[in-house]
């Protein structure tokens, strides 16, 4: 068992999640605008968050780069932050996945258009 957190943080961490939750339709936007921004630099992305049967599900962005030898993706969902702001994160890493805030989605479009450059060619970085 870990080291015990204080309360305040703990209530914290829960409250966060509970307005990622019941946020659902502001991280959606957020989503879709990365989705407008970034398919013109010739990115194909999936939204997994327009199906219906997934309405518990948290919605996840995924963007596909396709090369001629190899595939690369990267998942991207929306997250509250504190200080009531939201934040864009790379899917399965959880607070270690951040890429940028919203609000700037050309920010986060190069964000995610550098993951996928050096996924699909990491011996050139």
């Amino acid at each position: 068992m870990g080291p015990l957190r204080p309360l305040s943080a703990m209530a914290g961490r829960h409250l966060l999640r509970w307005r990622t939750r019941l946020g659902r339709a502001t991280a959606i936007h957020h989503l879709d605008l990365l989705a407008a921004t970034i398919t013109p630099m010739g990115y194909r992305c999936i939204k997994l968050y327009q199906a219906d049967e997934f309405p518990t599900h948290p919605p996840v962005l995924w963007v596909f780069a396709f090369g001629p030898d190899r595939h690369v993706r990267v998942a991207v969902h929306v997250r509250a932050v504190p200080g009531g702001d939201w934040a864009y994160y790379e899917a399965g890493r959880g607070r270690y996945g951040y890429l940028c805030p919203c609000g700037d989605p050309k920010q986060v479009a190069d964000q995610v258009d550098g993951l996928l450059r050096h996924r699909m060619f990491p011996s050139t970085w």
